[in-house]
């Protein structure tokens, strides 16, 4: 049976040139269009979206007949083509049009799925160490895409090697010319030569299998790779570190930005200006600080304003000037390092190096960060061979390789344990006193701030609250939000008592309780606050702001324990308490053998007296503006 039937492989010899020439075409074509795609934000994606991914749903006889009415006698193609005197209607080029269209949505989604799966902080990277889109295109996309892309050619192939609709309908059945596989089981069931379609369906069950099975063990093999990725992270990083700076001295660096835009919650509105001393910005999460280092480097656009860099104008609004990423200059050190997984160390750091330079001046600059970042010798590994504190000493190595203007720090520390974060603090820090460019340092974590930096801007919901040095901010803070920033936890709404005898009293309405103050009172007061390390237990209440209070809970740290203090009566709950106090365990262990009441100190010169936010007359103020010295509670 099988003799008769193989007598004649024309039609497996048609498929799979139609197939393997429309699985080219549609390998190029679909790769074009997702990275077209993938990057288009613009009006209509969706419906050119759909356009492509049309003969994915439409049935195939309806995407024949469309090919038929565009290479037609009397179609727009087919009237061009036959000013030429040449014709695509049943001919051999026709079943590999046939099966280009009908393969080419499979390719174009997988392939966009594909990109979409990349992690968009390795593109942004990229375009920060200078990388044009085409580099960026060859060389972290495709390698990136690579499992991917291969499932999408596979499956564009078995697509075409299965076509059979719009190929009847395009090229027809001539034995020998446009004969598919599809078509000649068609045509040898309807001729009642059930053997000879049975043979050509197991030869497409075969083939159809295979494919699958390749796809499935490529996608199989990538997630083992992940997993042991994942098993071979290690803990280990060395505890000394030597920085050799690279970058050239840049004379008088300086950075101006004045930006606002439009966000989801609130307006970003900031101003400031730094020159070669780290500036921290700090805030809590979603604040916008990190919007605004990307605002900086280029991967955001705001809606107005400007950003200079050492006279360089990188984006002005009204003068249409929005340099890209690739041609700023900026070192960007990502929260999630954005090391490219598929190049080793070395190949990373080169990554970053200008281009032009001799595989030995290359081979020089990398080996010089990696023994400037203690990691020489390492440069054949893989990321994934890498413990977190490793990975984020080649991103910083990476970052300085190109000899940036400005160094960008976002949150470069809030992926590390506790041991490896201290490690690598030592690191930055000596990172960035040898850096002679401008330095912005991104944190919600007030003690980094306050150990990295020296001046400090805090910002909060788009805006800047304050700014100067970090010593001023932590122990003057003005406002209620940049003393919560700071870490503050005890706050009560206060106003002053305006009256001659008491000049320099607050009743803090939440504590219940008239304070002294050391400092002049702000006419705007709102909110008196006290820090929890600096209350004091004095045996007796000779001192001024020393009040009864009680233990309502204790809360434990290794070093520390945190008194929740309910003042002028005992607790009635855990709940119920004024007052937040922290105090070592060693000062722990001689008072909690005092009996209650204790007596606890507010000292005058540790009050902090703040206004409101944005300088609004707060509700209690307003509520108690009006009472006498008489009517308040003492």
């Amino acid at each position: 049976m099988f003799e008769e039937v193989f007598s004649d492989l024309s039609p497996a010899f048609i498929s799979f040139r139609a197939a393997i020439i429309a699985t080219i075409i549609t390998f190029f074509l679909g790769i074009t269009s997702a990275r077209l795609m993938f990057g288009y934000h613009g009006k209509g994606k969706g419906l050119i979206d759909g356009i492509l991914t049309a003969p994915l749903v439409l049935p195939p006889t309806v995407v024949g007949f469309l090919l038929l009415v565009l290479f037609g006698r009397y179609g727009p193609l087919g009237k061009l083509l036959s000013t030429v005197n040449f014709s695509v209607i049943f001919t051999w080029y026709a079943t590999v049009i046939a099966a280009t269209v009908v393969a080419f949505p499979l390719m174009y989604k997988t392939a966009l799925g594909a990109f979409k799966q990349i992690d968009t902080s390795l593109l942004a990277c990229a375009r920060t160490l200078g990388a044009s889109e085409w580099t960026i295109f060859w060389r972290v996309m495709l390698p990136l895409a690579k499992p991917g892309l291969f499932s999408g050619t596979m499956l564009a192939f078995a697509r075409s090697l299965g076509e059979f609709g719009a190929t009847l309908m395009l090229a027809g059945s001539i034995p020998g010319r446009t004969q598919t596989i599809p078509v000649a089981i068609f045509f040898a069931a309807e001729g009642g030569r059930m053997d000879e379609a049975f043979a050509w369906v197991i030869v497409i069950l075969v083939i159809s299998l295979g494919i699958i099975t390749a796809v499935n063990w490529s996608e199989e093999a990538t997630s083992r790779k992940k997993i042991k990725r994942e098993r071979s992270q290690d803990s280990s990083l060395d505890l000394e570190y030597h920085f050799f700076p690279i970058s050239e001295t840049i004379s008088q660096p300086e950075l101006i930005v004045n930006i606002q835009k439009q966000l989801q919650n609130f307006i970003l509105d900031v101003s400031f200006s730094t020159q070669n001393q780290p500036l921290g910005l700090l805030g809590g999460s979603g604040a916008g600080k990190s919007f605004v280092l990307r605002c900086i480097a280029g991967l955001e656009t705001p809606d107005r304003g400007q950003i200079i860099l050492n006279g360089r104008v990188l984006y002005d609004s009204e003068r249409g000037i929005n340099l890209p990423s690739c041609q700023r200059n900026i070192g960007y050190l990502f929260q999630n390092y954005a090391l490219f997984p598929h190049l080793t160390i070395t190949e990373n750091i080169a990554f970053a190096l200008p281009k032009g330079l001799s595989s030995r001046m290359i081979k020089q600059q990398v080996e010089r960060q990696l023994v400037s970042v203690q990691l020489g010798g390492m440069g054949d590994r893989y990321p994934r061979e890498l413990s977190g504190g490793q990975q984020q000493r080649v991103a910083l190595a990476r970052a300085l390789a190109s000899q940036p203007e400005a160094l960008l720090l976002d949150e470069p520390l809030s992926a590390l344990d506790t041991h490896l974060r201290d490690q690598v603090e030592k690191l930055i820090i000596s990172t960035i006193n040898d850096h002679d460019g401008v330095t912005l340092f991104v944190t919600h974590n007030l003690e980094e701030a306050y150990r990295v930096c020296e001046n400090l801007l805090v910002i909060d919901q788009g805006e800047i609250v304050t700014q100067g040095r970090k010593q001023d901010i932590f122990e003057h803070p003005s406002v209620l939000r940049v003393a919560q920033l700071t870490g503050c936890k005890n706050f009560s709404p206060a106003i002053a008592l305006n009256h001659h005898l008491s000049p320099d009293k607050i009743d803090a309405i939440d504590w219940g309780c008239i304070l002294q103050t050391a400092e002049p009172i702000p006419e705007t007061l709102s909110h008196v606050g006290f820090r929890a390390h600096q209350f004091t237990f004095p045996e007796t209440n000779n001192h001024p702001n020393t009040f009864r209070c009680w233990l309502a809970m204790t809360s434990e740290t290794q070093h520390r324990m945190t008194l929740y203090l309910k003042l002028h009566r005992p607790s009635n709950s855990p709940d119920d308490y004024h007052l937040q106090a922290e105090v070592f365990k060693e000062k722990w262990a001689k008072l909690r053998s005092r009996p209650f009441p204790w007596f606890v100190h507010l000292a005058p010169e540790r009050l902090i007296l703040l206004q409101p936010n944005n300088q609004q007359v707060s509700r209690l103020e307003t509520q108690y503006q009006n009472t006498t010295v008489e009517g308040i509670k003492n």
